[in-house]
């Protein structure tokens, strides 16, 4: 299982940056399986660098905030209106509940439809997980202000670990539990960010990766631009035993 950062800055598309976006791939059955999670502004032309568009195989909301979904609308738009043909398929497309009425309202002028011709659309289930060629995965409902979902992605015997955008929950033990890599929002500073219920700091990300156990490798990610991203590992560092990463724009890393 590979794992290639489409975008990590957190909130909006920072200068070096798009916003959240991750792109998941395996072999299976002959052939490369091409899954996204998330789709945040900015990162579809950074998943252009990496994959063909029609071989994309499911992608996967998080939630509806604009960070993490607003690439949808242009993903439409290469699936409606390209020039050789529409694709053979609709691309499944699973998020929160309404996701089928934020993507129209996203995309003014949209057909009376929707974009029901292009995408398949299928509601989360918190703990049921979803089939994709060699994939398993598994939506967790998370701490944040909307419905949002954290996801826990399986492949030949490898576990990725990705935790949307939340604060400290239970599930997040349910998501990191034995992972490879844990892919974690880091959003806040501790001593600066008082709110809770909304992002995690490097130092909570740090302290639910620990408790969940067996976790080899933690990664943030969803930092913004007017974060210091030096800062943020520190304080992750005070707690975390080992390496913390940092998630880097169109970086590629094998689990």
């Amino acid at each position: 299982m590979r794992l290639t950062i489409l975008g990590c800055s957190g909130s909006f598309a920072g200068p070096t940056s798009p916003a959240s976006s991750y792109l998941v791939r395996a072999e299976h059955e002959g052939r490369e399986f091409c899954l996204v999670l998330d789709l945040g502004n900015g990162s579809l032309g950074a998943l252009q660098r990496h994959i063909a568009l029609e071989d994309l195989d499911t992608l996967m909301l998080s939630h509806l905030h604009p960070d993490h979904f607003v690439d949808v609308c242009g993903l439409y738009v290469t699936r409606k209106y390209r020039p050789s043909g529409p694709y053979g398929r609709r691309l499944p497309v699973h998020g929160p509940s309404g996701t089928v009425e934020r993507l129209a309202l996203a995309y003014h002028g949209v057909d009376p439809q929707g974009m029901g011709a292009e995408f398949d659309v299928r509601t989360l289930v918190d703990g049921a997980p979803v089939e994709v060629g060699p994939f398993t995965v598994t939506a967790r409902r998370v701490n944040h202000p909307v419905e949002a979902f954290g996801f826990r992605v399986e492949a030949g015997g490898r576990v990725l670990a990705y935790s949307g955008d939340t604060d400290t929950c239970d599930a997040l033990g349910r998501l990191f539990a034995g992972a490879d890599l844990v892919l974690t929002d880091s959003a806040f500073v501790d001593g600066r960010d008082e709110a809770r219920g909304i992002h995690l700091s490097g130092r909570r990300a740090a302290e639910a990766a620990l408790a969940a156990g067996g976790v080899k490798r933690l990664m943030l990610t969803h930092i913004p631009p007017w974060n210091d991203r030096a800062l943020c590992r520190e304080q992750a560092a005070a707690v975390w035993p080992g390496e913390v990463e940092l998630a880097e724009p169109d970086a590629t890393y094998e689990l």
